[in-house]
């Protein structure tokens, strides 16, 4: 439908542009017209509504665009919700639907509902008297975390909105309280009702008395001998950035930012002559999930969707030069809509630079004098660092000179922790302290990329090395080859990594050609951990079911967004991927997207803690018969005074 007119925003520039203040703020303005916005109304979710790839990819500067927003709507009163498509071209208000919370799910959590689980929790009289058993009597320095309910539903009211509280305690108002868990205790909280509707007691566990501070003042004295390391780029860097275009090394892409995913790049191409050559028209993380593994009543239910229940890119840190970023940097600040609807401004949000890489390439002729040549690497870093309770994340694009793109994440903060009686440990967990137990658990990143190799039109193959029999076609027993087989219906789109066999997974144009007959092809390289290890058919595996297969292969449609659907807050599961590869779509030679799933599986160490230095995970793609040959032969030698001058 249409209705609702009102005055447009002002256009930007390009139709894949971040959200800016006067969009929001234009959008807020249009449904607060229509009557959808009340006292009570909050914006769980302002995104854009992206064009399709074929739309974006024919704009050509000075066009005129059209901007629409896709906006989430909670009644903080009722827990009622809805979805709202705004074009703020046109001031008008598309559509907008109630959301069904059995069927749709739930909007995200909301920063003000994290206030609220505190003040119900630490009110109610039933979670008192319990502290009280366990001889906390002062509850001020108590901390009630709020947490993603994940499928829980309370029988009396299966529309709850609700979330869930754990207990942790603090000696001070600086205490690092993650060092103080409160064992067996759980609080439900309706959030709309503002109360406790249950209260889970398996029994008091003492609480771990050792604190576990990790600030400079509590480990001195530091060490004397690190002298300064000094990164500068005296002419300035490399890169060109034109509002949200940059240019760096052959790549050309946009750099978008929003509250769900947070950092997103589009329309990732690579010069190749006189030719801008297409490799990915969207990467994103598409969602991210943290499962424990203990088995008890009280830490059974915990596993976390940071994107889906807690939006990521609305967590996100606002970076310090020297500290998150060094070198020559440039920063880029993102524009989000808070809980009331209005635009704020998160500064120095994305981080961007170069950063010398080692060796891109060498050789030594011994029959030429032992005449060597060589050439340094340089790769360029888009990066955004997000904080969701305890853990802190940074996010890392790398672009190389020679088309190589990777995907990092690197985990570090505060592993989440839990009580136990001092020396029993737990076989789900590593006593990191004194009766402080930091359990078992997975992180599994799932990466959205929509690729576009040399064009829209691609192809998944899986390859595997496989030895050859021995026989007439090796009678030496040496040889070995690889074998590709196409991904070719969505029932087959879910796969698994095989180390053993080397897999890996092609992503070829079969009507682009290289020099040699062959199609040009990007090939995902995945760092391979287990996929999600919670059984099947279990509350968790169902809604994590995206963790389940290293590799997801889909037919691209605009509204397959995110990996476990769109709303998977106290979602029983079942959406997204799995809705996806039922069957019967062709996957051969049209619009893809590729969602690869990886990240450790963490059993923490005693060097976990207090805090824990970053474990990187990660994966990426290479150029495989993309280029005709190495793409990097045009690098100019070294300088005088450089690394490799004579």
């Amino acid at each position: 439908m249409t209705c609702c007119h009102s005055e447009p925003a002002v256009a930007a520039p390009h139709p894949l542009d971040p959200l800016s203040a006067d969009e929001i703020g234009t959008a807020r303005r249009i449904l607060h017209e229509a009557g959808k916005v009340t006292e009570s109304t909050r914006f769980p979710l302002v995104l854009l509504d992206e064009p399709d790839r074929h739309t974006a990819s024919a704009h050509h500067e000075g066009d005129p665009v059209v901007r629409r927003i896709r906006v989430t709507l909670l009644d903080s009163a009722t827990g009622g919700s809805a979805e709202a498509l705004v074009d703020v071209t046109a001031g008008a208000v598309v559509s907008y639907r109630d959301l069904e919370p059995g069927k749709d799910g739930r909007p995200q959590v909301t920063f003000e509902e994290y206030a609220i689980v505190e003040e119900v929790v630490k009110a109610d009289p039933g979670w008192r008297k319990a502290m009280a058993e366990r001889g906390v009597t002062d509850t001020r320095l108590a901390v009630a975390a709020p947490l993603g309910a994940g499928a829980l539903q309370v029988d009396d009211k299966p529309g709850r909105r609700m979330m869930r509280s754990l207990t942790w305690l603090r000696c001070s108002e600086a205490d690092n309280a993650w060092a103080h868990p409160v064992g067996g205790l759980v609080a439900d909280v309706d959030v709309v009702e503002r109360r406790v509707v249950r209260l889970i007691d398996t029994g008091a566990v003492p609480v771990p008395q050792e604190c576990g501070r990790y600030e400079a003042e509590f480990n001195g004295p530091a060490r004397t001998d690190l002298r300064p390391l000094e990164i500068t780029q005296t002419e300035g860097p490399s890169f060109t950035l034109t509002g949200h275009r940059l240019t760096w090394q052959n790549w050309t892409f946009r750099i978008d930012f929003n509250a769900r995913e947070g950092l997103v790049l589009h329309q990732l191409t690579q010069r190749d002559g006189d030719r801008a050559r297409p490799v990915l028209h969207r990467a994103s993380l598409g969602e991210m999930a943290v499962a424990y593994g203990e088995a008890e009543e009280a830490r059974n239910w915990v596993a976390f969707l940071d994107a889906g229940e807690y939006s990521l890119g609305r967590n996100a840190n606002a970076l310090k030069l020297g500290c998150d970023c060094l070198g020559e940097i440039r920063y880029l600040d993102a524009v989000l809509a808070d809980d009331l609807g209005n635009p704020e401004t998160l500064p120095n949000a994305i981080c961007i630079h170069e950063e010398d890489a080692g060796l891109l390439w060498k050789h030594t002729d011994i029959f030429n004098d032992m005449a060597a040549e060589s050439r340094r690497s340089r790769r360029l870093v888009i990066s955004f660092i997000a904080t969701v309770g305890n853990y802190d994340y940074g996010f890392f694009w790398y672009l190389h000179q020679d088309g190589t793109i990777r995907f990092e994440v690197k985990s570090t903060g505060i592993v989440q922790t839990s009580a136990v009686r001092p020396g029993d440990g737990s076989p789900h967990g590593t006593e990191v302290a004194p009766g402080l137990l930091a359990p078992y658990h997975q992180h599994l990143f799932c990466a959205r990329l929509d690729v576009a190799v040399d064009g829209h039109a691609n192809t998944v193959e899986e390859v595997d090395v496989v030895p050859v029999p021995t026989g007439p076609g090796n009678p030496a027993g040496n040889a070995f080859t690889a074998r590709a087989t196409p991904i070719s219906d969505s029932a087959d789109g879910g796969r698994l990594a095989d180390p053993s066999a080397g897999r890996h997974w092609r992503i070829t144009n079969p009507g682009s050609r290289n020099r040699m007959g062959g199609p040009v092809a990007y090939t995902l390289v995945p760092d391979t951990n287990p996929v999600l290890l919670a059984q099947p058919g279990s509350a968790v595996s169902r809604r994590v079911a995206f963790g389940t297969r290293h590799l997801w292969v889909t037919r691209h449609l605009p509204d397959r967004r995110y990996p476990a659907g769109d709303y998977p807050n106290q979602h029983h599961g079942g959406t997204g991927v799995p809705e996806w590869t039922a069957g019967g779509e062709s996957l051969e030679d049209t619009e893809l997207t590729v969602w690869h799933t990886f990240g450790p599986t963490h059993l923490p160490r005693l060097e976990d803690w207090p805090v824990m230095p970053v474990d990187v995970c990660g994966f990426t793609l290479k150029p495989t018969g993309f280029f005709d040959r190495n793409p990097a032969l045009d690098l100019p030698k070294e300088r005088a005074g450089g690394h490799c001058a004579t």
